[in-house]
Parts: C-alpha cells; structure tokens; sequence
C-alpha cells in the first residue's frame, strides 16, 4: 500500500470536563422498564411474535422450503453418503471408548443427527460420536458397572468369569442414564440464554484439553491392541496405574491381536497419506476406515481369527433399531456432575467448530439454539438407547470437502447408518476390536498433532502456552471430567493473576501532539512537567486496589504515607502547644489574643520537595468498571494527595465508570465532575491553567 502523508489538523475549542460534555451532549438517562413490564411484555403473545419464536426454535422450518435444490441437492447427497459410510467404523469404534457394545454407536449416529437436523442451526459440522466425550462416558460405565459385579463362576474352567451380557446392559443403562441428563442441561442452559459459557473455553484451553483426553483415548484401547485384560481404574491418577498394569501385563499380549492392529495402522496411515496426496485429483476421499472394516471382517471371516488365534471379536450385533425406554432415574444422583462435563465439553467443540464455518461461509449459529439442539438430540436420543454425542472434526471436515451445504448432509448420512443397523450390521460380527482401535489411533493423529501448539503458543502469549500445558496436564492426571473444572479454574485464575499484577506506566507526551504513551517505551517521549500521568493496564477493582495505590506511590515517588504522618505529628504538636499556652495564659490571667509574637507559632504545612508534581493524573482509559473498593480507593488517593497540596483529577473514564462513581458516592465533599476529563490532553491543559478553567481556552494541538 501507498505510504500517506495526513495533513495536519488543528482543534479549537475550551477544555472540557465530565459535566460539560454532559451539558454540551445533553446527556440522557436510559429509560428504566420494571420488572413487572418486562415480565407482562415477555407473557404476551402475537401471531408475528409466535412465527418469529416458531421459527427460532425450530430452524427447519426457516430454511428448508427455501431450499435451492438445482445447486445443493448433488453436493450434499455426495457429503451425506461420503459422512454416512465414515460414521460406521467411527460409530462402532466410540462404543468400545464408551464400554458399551459396537451397535449402540451406530444408534449414536442415527437418532442425534435426524433430531439436530430438525433444530440445529450449523449447516457443516457432522453431529454423532465423538472420541473425547465416548471416553468420558467410558469412565462413568467403568466406575459405575465394573467387571468385578459381574463375576461368575464357570464350571467348564473351574475359575470365575465376567458375564458380559448382564454387564454390558448396566453399562447401556449408566450410559443413556447421563447421555439423557447431559441432554436436559444442554436444553436448561438454552432457555436461560446460558449460550456465552462457552466463552470460557479458550482455543488454548480446548485444544489442550482434547489433547489431554486424546491420550486417555489412545491408553484406554491399548487393552484391544495387545490383546490383554487390565484391571479399570477410575478416579484421579488412573491413567498412570492402568498404565502401569498394562506394562505388568505387556508379556502376555496376544500376538495375533498385535500383529492385526499393527498391520492395521501402517496401511490407514499410508492409504490416509494417499489420499491427501489425490485430495485435489479425487472427487470424493477413499473410505479407508470403512475400507478397513470391510477387509478385516472379512479376513477374520475367513481365517477365522477368534478361535485359531484368540483375537476379540465384535461379537452379536443384533438387526434393527432398539425400543424406547426411559432412562434409570435411580442412576441420576450419581452421574449429575459427569453429565455437567459432558454437556459443556460437548458443547463447547461443537459451537466452536460451527462458528469457524459460520465464518467461512457467511452465516451465523445461534449459540443458545445449538445448546438446544444438542440437548434435544441427547435427551431424544437417549430414550433410543443412544450414549452423548457432539460433532467430529475429522466428519465435518469431510462434510464440507465433498460439497455440504446445508443440515441435509446429515440427514442422508443417518439413512446410510440406517440401511447399515436394518440389513448390514450383523455382517460386521467377526471384525476383530484391534481394528477399530487401529482407526480410533489413526483419527487421533490430528489432536496429537497439537503437541506442535506450545511452541508457537509460547513465542505469541506465554499465558495461553502455560493455559494449554496445565490443562493438558490436569486432564491426564485428573481424568476428562474433573480435568476440565480444574483447567477451567486455573485459566480463570490466570485472568485474576493478569489483573493483580498489571503493568504500571507514567506517560509523556509525544511533542508537538496531544498524543500521550509510556516514558520507558519511547526515546523522543517527555513527561509534562510538573505534572505526572499514571496508567494501569488493567481495570481497578477489590483484588488489585492496594497495588493500585502501593504503585501509584513508588512510580511518583511520593511515600505519602510518610508525609501525612509527618504532617499528623506537626498538627498534633502545634494543637498541644497551643493547649499549653492556653493553660499557662490562663494561670497567670492573661487573655490570649490571635497573633501575638510572644506565642510559638508551627507550620503545619508540609514543603514538598521540588522533583514532586504540583498534579497527578490518572488515565483510567483501560478501566471498564469500578467497584466499591476501586472507587474508595480513588477517593483516598484524591484525598490524600490534595492534603499535601498536589492535585488528582481522573481521566479517560468510560462512560459506565462515571457512573460506577456516581452510584458509589465518590462525588460528595465538593467533589464534582470538574475533576474528571474525558481525554488525558484536556486534563493535562487543565492542571497547567487551573486558573482559566472555566473561561473559553483556545488551544491548538
């Protein structure tokens, strides 16, 4: 671009304070509606205000006869089959994260993505299993139906053994328990607009977070690559004692497990490899994963893997969709706080991943919508046996490269996984769990890949480097679910360390311009003399107030409190000798008359030394609110510093700061909006001309 040289400008016009620009504005009070009006306005009812409500809640209705058929319907069609065929081995492959049998994954990406289809507002990100909140729920069934309940004794081998089918069932039941409660805090939160909690997982926290969950995921199917039964852990620190009971354990693994998880992964990274190298060649990505599923059920099919050579199967995988039943409401105290996590978590990727499309594309989500969307497809879901569910990166990502363009994609990938539960599923019986481990390890590769964030985080902000290291560090140690209170809780004591310990900086004036920056930042910068000007680069508030002051002391250097000791003992003495000659005169009956020379007089007024300011002025432009402990400590800087004769005036106060002054009575002993100006520049004019204030100043920056 061009380099510009401005011209330069020149303003006239008489200094001003608060109160005249109130005057010169005409500054009006924002009308005030009671609560019994907003309560009767929000009970009344229209028939524009009820379409315009219908509308909002239930989006389908919006944009689907609007559908532009000629230009979406082959985009999505492709998308919809493309998402639909990955949803299979990811479907089944979750479940094993979740505890529960492979099929209730398929019902996880059937049931959610029809209900999100009806009342989501996202038009790109692929709602059903999702690796971080499957391994989320597979601590809660494991903690909740461990195998340990379920041991019978087998006569055949004279030794005891885990009914799989009873325990499998407790799990099905724990799981849709908290999916089911997950979905009504998703809908509570929606309908009190609690959309903005997602602004409390930062990209550093979130991606730090998955990262952290990513290796529970990947410790969690190590039992199905080796082939070996570890006890399950739960609680703090269970990731580091399964770890070490899989190393105890290691000299019994399964060779042929290993060697068909190991053959598995080396050819879905090469044929991933291959196809983003044809990605621009080839219309649609080859279905690999399903690839992968195709050719080890058939392989084991074929040799017969399970009972030549031990490899875990898949097992029964029943035809068609399971009857509705209500969740076990017994189990709902006990999984209250993990369904908290779950609806969060699994909110929180999904609107993030839907806003990056949003943007992309041109349109906007509805936070408080997608909430209600996500609660819906989870509680609906739920009654179908289904366990919480959220949007994939690696499907969404798909979605949109094979041509999405609207929720309809989604819709035709629950069909695909539809015609695979009614007529295809139970053909993938003898597929060998280490195969879906395989996948779950190579879909994995991308959140692994987020190692690669701390070095670039820590060169651009070294708070949001230690933000994702400690969260990633709190979720291995801490498991997913109490990992993410406590990461949510250090990165807002990050904030409040941030506030307490601000950078305080004096400014001067950049010559020949009304422009005021740091001293130590700029060489040709000069303080206005006699005249100090103090910023804080954070708001003033209870936590950072006594620093605000302590600072504001060490940067003038002023002790004040020194001086007004200095000044409290030089009025106490001139009072008690005063009293003395009062006593002395009375005893000898003489009358004290003002003045007289005889009597010792005391200066009581403090000489300050001439490096001190005749005013201070307090830039509060970085300041968006004041609380009560803020605006008393302002009074006491205001009132001290005015005791040893030096002026305080405030400037750059937003407007919700004068009125936090204005409510919290800092305007009282005479003191009025004079001392407040709303740039630095007319309060540096007035400190220097305090004389003139009031009269039509014209000055020329």
């Amino acid at each position: 671009m061009e380099h510009r040289k401005w011209e330069g400008y020149s303003v006239h016009r008489r200094i001003l304070d608060e109160g005249d620009v109130d005057e010169m504005g005409e500054r009006s009070e924002l009308p005030r509606t009671p609560l019994s009006e907003k309560v009767k306005s929000s009970m009344r009812c229209s028939a524009p205000s009820l379409k315009r409500c219908l509308l909002q809640r239930i989006p389908l209705l919006s944009w689907l006869p609007c559908y532009p058929i000629r230009e979406n319907a082959i985009g999505d069609l492709i998308s919809g089959i493309s998402v639909g065929i990955m949803q299979l081995p990811q479907g089944m492959a979750y479940a094993l994260l979740a505890s529960v049998p492979p099929v209730f994954g398929l019902y996880s990406s059937f049931y959610p993505v029809l209900i999100y289809f009806v009342f989501g507002t996202s038009k790109h990100i692929s709602i059903g299993t999702f690796a971080v909140l499957s391994v989320m729920i597979g601590g809660v069934t494991d903690r909740l139906a461990p195998d340990s309940d379920f041991m019978i004794w087998d006569n055949v081998t004279n030794s005891s053994i885990v009914d799989i089918m009873s325990r499998d069932a407790a799990r099905v039941r724990v799981a849709v328990a908290v999916t089911f409660l997950t979905g009504l805090f998703q809908i509570l939160l929606g309908l009190v607009q609690f959309g903005f909690v997602v602004t409390y997982l930062s990209e550093p926290l979130v991606r730090g977070y998955t990262t952290g969950a990513a290796i529970h995921v990947i410790v969690s199917q190590l039992k199905y690559t080796f082939g070996i039964s570890p006890v399950r852990y739960s609680g703090p620190l269970s990731l580091i004692y399964t770890m070490l009971e899989l190393c105890y354990l290691i000299p019994q693994t399964n060779i042929g497990t290993l060697v068909v998880s190991a053959v598995t992964i080396v050819c879905l990274i090469l044929a991933k490899e291959l196809n983003a190298y044809l990605s621009k060649k080839l219309p649609v990505p080859i279905p690999v994963e399903l690839l992968a599923v195709v050719i080890g059920t058939v392989i084991s099919w074929q040799v017969n893997l399970e009972e030549k050579y031990g490899v875990d199967v898949v097992g029964l995988i029943p035809s068609g969709l399971q009857p509705p039943v209500f969740p076990d409401v017994s189990l709902f105290a006990q999984v209250i706080g993990d369904a908290f996590a779950l609806s969060v978590v699994g909110y929180g990727i999904a609107i993030s991943l839907g806003r990056i499309f949003a943007l992309k594309y041109g349109y906007k989500v509805d936070s408080n919508q997608e909430l209600m969307a996500l609660g819906l497809s989870n509680s609906f879901g739920a009654i179908f046996q289904c366990f919480a569910i959220s949007c994939s990166m690696s499907r969404s990502m798909v979605q949109e490269s094979t041509g999405g363009k609207s929720q309809i994609a989604g819709a035709l990938s629950a069909i695909v996984i539809l015609v695979i539960v009614l007529w295809i599923g139970a053909l993938f019986e003898t597929l060998p769990k280490a195969v879906l481990a395989a996948i779950i390890y190579v879909n994995l590769n991308g959140m692994v890949k987020q190692f690669l964030d701390i070095p670039v985080l820590w060169r651009k902000n070294k708070v949001d480097s230690i933000i994702w290291m400690a969260t990633f560090i709190l979720t291995v140690l801490l498991n997913p679910d109490v990992g993410l209170a406590a990461s949510i809780g250090f990165s807002m004591l990050t904030v409040i360390f941030r506030t307490q310990l601000p950078k305080y900086s004096l400014l001067g004036q950049v010559p020949g311009t009304d422009i005021y920056r740091p001293l130590e930042e700029y060489n040709q910068v000069r303080q206005v003399p006699k005249i100090l000007i103090f910023r804080s680069s954070a708001t003033l508030y209870f936590a950072n107030a006594e620093m605000y002051e302590d600072a504001l002391g060490k940067k003038s250097g002023i002790d004040i409190a020194k001086i007004l000791s200095a000044k409290k003992k030089l009025e106490a003495k001139k009072k008690r000798i005063e009293e003395d000659n009062a006593k002395r005169a009375k005893k000898n009956g003489v009358n004290m008359e003002p003045g007289q020379k005889d009597i010792a007089v005391i200066e009581t007024d403090i000489a300050l030394e001439p490096s001190y300011p005749q005013a201070i002025i307090l830039d509060l432009s970085p300041v968006n609110f004041l609380d009560t402990v803020g605006i008393k400590a302002l009074r006491n800087i205001q009132k001290d510093y005015s005791q040893i004769g030096i002026d305080v005036v405030l400037a750059g106060c937003q407007t919700g700061v004068v009125d936090n002054l204005q409510t919290g009575d800092f305007f009282k002993d005479d003191v009025t909006k004079s001392c407040l100006f709303s740039n630095i520049h007319d309060a540096v004019l007035y400190c220097q001309s305090t004389r003139m204030r009031d009269e039509n100043i014209m000055t020329q920056f």
